[in-house]
């Protein structure tokens, strides 16, 4: 564990307030029924290197650059939506699903847990205690850990599964909005506000990479992480396993999430452009585009069931999920589901198909199953 200057104290606390203000960090008050305000600009030079760690890149300048696009404020829906609801507590926003241990992850506030939930019943698990908020969760792999990057904490934590054992916190760069994976074991954290990307091995970071503004999601394919960047509108690919910046591509107006399929493309939810994005990333250079599909409503929280070869993506602002078959590059509408008020997150059990949608306004999560 790394100790922090008074500085580094000083820098957290600021970036912990910032995050209050960007890319949907506190709920709409229900029913919002316009979009939620825009965030203030977000500074990018508060973000903290880890002493003795190299980096790679030059951070772009950010004069001209547009702010994070943010979800879009949904109405109280005027009839109930299907499936069952449970309740988990105040502003839920990140689920994911392990199938091998059937539990579901979610995270929210006040106070910060885990919640581990049952894929099967539904029922409460047990509470993990965490040091700080978090918008987002992913698998280490099948069977876990969760990795849950701690925003406020600046800070990754793995939780184990089933028990929900929370290991020491993997110290990043500021603000790590999503971590995820590869298969290499190489942990990719998106320190958002602090414009860094910090690639973690073990219980240290081994590298940060520089070139970003403001990263967000973050997804691999193989030893290939991607990551969307909200302030340039673009998704930049990493090879984890060398450690080098491969390229990046333009990702539409506003993209915010990524995910994975099983054919090796990488999935953006464009959410100011109201799209979809389909990439195929490039060993040798930038990502290319292969797909794209229109969808209204502020597409925001994305997952992937590979069993099926189903997209699932949340519209923020018309309440419902948006199912598309990929088994081309072009995304093939095949479902359309009602869910509770802005449903910014939002999982899949590949075992079974079942969704779990995290209702950040409600405090509860959707459970229904779309063949149903």
């Amino acid at each position: 564990m790394r100790r922090r200057s008074a500085h580094a104290v000083a820098a957290l606390g600021l970036a912990a307030g910032l995050a209050l203000a960007a890319c949907s960090n506190e709920p709409p008050a229900a029913p919002a029924a316009s979009p939620a305000p825009p965030a203030s600009p977000v500074p990018t030079t508060t973000g903290l290197l880890v002493p003795g760690v190299p980096t790679q890149g030059v951070r772009p300048p950010t004069e001209g650059l547009p702010l994070a696009a943010e979800p879009e404020g949904a109405p109280v829906p005027t009839t109930t939506p299907p499936g069952r609801q449970v309740e988990v507590g105040p502003a839920p926003e990140g689920v994911v699903v392990d199938p091998v241990t059937r539990t579901v992850a979610v995270a929210k506030r006040n106070p910060n847990e885990l919640v581990l939930l049952d894929a099967d019943t539904g029922a409460v698990r047990s509470r993990t205690p965490l040091p700080g908020f978090v918008r987002h969760l992913q698998l280490a792999g099948p069977g876990g850990p969760v990795l849950v990057p701690v925003e406020s904490a600046d800070a990754v934590v793995r939780v184990d599964l089933p028990g929900g054992t929370a290991q020491p916190p993997v110290f990043v760069g500021t603000v790590p909005h999503d971590a995820t994976q590869a298969p290499n074991g190489t942990v990719i954290a998106a320190d958002e506000l602090g414009g860094t990307v910090s690639a973690v091995r073990g219980d240290r970071v081994v590298t940060m990479f520089t070139d970003a503004v403001q990263p967000a999601g973050v997804a691999p394919v193989g030893n290939i992480v991607g990551m969307v960047d909200v302030r340039k509108n673009t998704l930049t690919t990493y090879d984890v396993e060398a450690l080098r910046i491969l390229g990046e591509a333009p990702a539409g107006a506003g993209p915010t999430h990524l995910v994975a399929d099983r054919h090796g493309r990488m999935i953006a939810t464009d959410t100011r452009g109201n799209q979809v994005l389909v990439f195929q990333p490039n060993p040798s250079g930038p990502p290319v585009q292969v797909g794209a599909v229109p969808q209204p409503g502020g597409p925001y929280g994305i997952t992937y069931d590979p069993n099926r070869d189903r997209l699932w993506v949340a519209s923020s602002g018309t309440n419902e999920v948006i199912g598309y078959d990929m088994t081309t590059p072009q995304p093939r509408e095949v479902a359309r589901i009602a869910t509770v008020q802005n449903p910014y997150t939002v999982g899949v059990d590949p075992t079974t198909g079942r969704l779990f949608v995290a209702g950040v306004s409600t405090g509860v999560v959707q459970i229904v199953d779309p063949e149903a």
